[in-house]
């Protein structure tokens, strides 16, 4: 039997604003593995300021600019990946997109997961794709 390990980090008291039970965000990955069929070795998710982000944009894809989410794949099965999301990029969207920041939290945490199932979203066709299954992932929590 294997098992999943899953887990939350937080860079810069990120944790203060992180409105979601880890427990509860923990069980619904877990479902959306077996949802998708795509088992987890390891997840790990680290929740930052955009300056951390930016810096990381630089550093690892040579981008000078912001971005909500940065995926690191290690292995596509089973999953094994770090992911880091800008909780300042997130709060951000929550405002544009007028929804509630942990909506946007948990889109952005099913973003990266998706990406790591092999979706991805570079056309406009693709990220029709991935945002009926962000939709999907949503609805499920």
């Amino acid at each position: 039997m294997s098992t999943s390990e899953i887990s939350f980090s937080f860079q810069d008291n990120t944790s203060s604003s992180f409105p979601l039970s880890q427990k509860d965000v923990r069980q619904w990955l877990l479902k959306l593995s077996l949802d998708f069929q795509k088992p987890i070795a390891q997840l790990d998710y680290v929740f930052c300021t955009d300056a951390f982000l930016l810096e990381m944009n630089r550093h690892h894809l040579n981008h000078d600019d912001y971005t909500d989410i940065i995926t690191f794949p290690y292995s596509y099965s089973p999953i094994t990946s770090e992911i880091y999301i800008s909780c300042e990029r997130a709060l951000e969207n929550s405002k544009t997109f007028d929804v509630a920041y942990s909506d946007e939290l948990l889109r952005l945490i099913a973003h990266g997961f998706l990406h790591m199932c092999g979706f991805k979203d570079h056309t406009d066709d693709e990220k029709h794709i991935m945002r009926q299954k962000e939709n999907y992932c949503l609805s499920i929590f």
